[in-house]
C-alpha cells in the first residue's frame, strides 16, 4: 500500500509540519509506506510527509538510483530524516526541480551548493549530514515542504523559469 499525493494547488501543501517527539513503531511503519509511495512515483528522489497528508517534519531523500547523477554529487543513500535542520549551507546554484506534489511542471530553483545538516533517525538517535550538488538540492527541496514552501514559492519567475514537464517512459 502507498499513500496518495497531494497535489497543487490544495491548501494543505503550505502548512508547517510539527517535529516528531515520539519515535516508535507507528513512526518506523509510517516512514515504510512513505519509502513505498517514494519509490512508486516516476523519478522520486525525495518525499516529504505533508505531500501525503501528516504534518510531521519527516522527509525520505535517495538520490542513489538516479542513472545520471550529477559529478558534484554527494551520495549518503537513503536518508530518512527526521525533525531535519539546515545548519550550514554555502555556495549558490540554479537548477531545475520536479515535485511529485506540482507533476506537471518543473522549474529553475536557486539553492545552496552544499549544505550541513542533523536529523534524527527513526529509533530517536541524531546524526550530522553534509551534502552537495543534487543530493543537497533535493534535501533542501524536501525541507522546504516542512515549512509549506514548494519550489513554486522559491521560482524567480513564473514567466521564465516555469516549465511544462516532459512526459515519462
Amino acid at each position: 500500500m502507498s499513500f496518495d499525493i497531494i497535489k497543487y494547488p490544495d491548501k494543505c501543501l503550505k502548512q508547517v509540519s510539527a517535529p516528531v517527539d515520539t519515535f516508535d513503531f507507528k513512526l518506523q511503519g509510517f516512514v515504510t509506506e512513505l519509502e513505498k509511495t517514494m519509490r512508486a512515483g516516476p523519478g522520486g528522489v525525495g518525499i516529504a510527509a505533508p505531500q501525503v497528508g501528516c504534518f510531521q517534519r519527516i522527509v525520505i531523500v535517495d538520490v542513489s538510483d538516479m542513472r545520471k547523477l550529477p559529478a558534484n554529487s554527494s551520495n549518503n543513500g537513503c536518508m530518512v530524516l527526521i525533525n531535519p535542520e539546515i545548519i550550514e549551507w554555502d555556495g549558490m546554484t540554479m537548477g531545475r526541480e520536479g515535485c511529485m506534489s506540482v507533476p506537471d511542471f518543473t522549474g529553475n530553483v536557486i539553492r545552496a551548493e552544499k549544505i550541513a545538516f542533523t536529523a534524527f533517525d527513526v529509533q530517536g538517535s541524531q546524526h550530522e549530514f553534509n551534502s552537495e550538488g543534487y543530493e543537497a538540492r533535493a534535501v533542501q527541496h524536501e525541507v522546504d515542504h516542512l515549512d509549506g514552501m514548494l519550489f513554486l514559492d522559491r521560482l524567480v519567475s513564473r514567466r521564465t523559469d516555469l516549465f511544462r514537464r516532459k512526459a515519462y517512459k
